[in-house]
């Protein structure tokens, strides 16, 4: 079963993109370097509640 995820920039700390994972393959938290548009740049970006 997936479940919806929010992915927010670990610099500005915003809320920026929504994302879908698999919780029985994958129980740690995820991390990506995705575009933040507030930043203006690349930044990772940490799954939160």
């Amino acid at each position: 079963m997936r479940e919806i995820i929010t992915l927010a920039c670990t610099e500005c700390k915003r809320r920026n993109y929504q994302s879908t994972k698999n919780k029985k393959k994958h129980s740690d938290r995820l991390e990506l370097k995705k575009f933040c548009p507030f930043e203006r740049k690349h930044t990772v970006h940490r799954e939160t509640k």
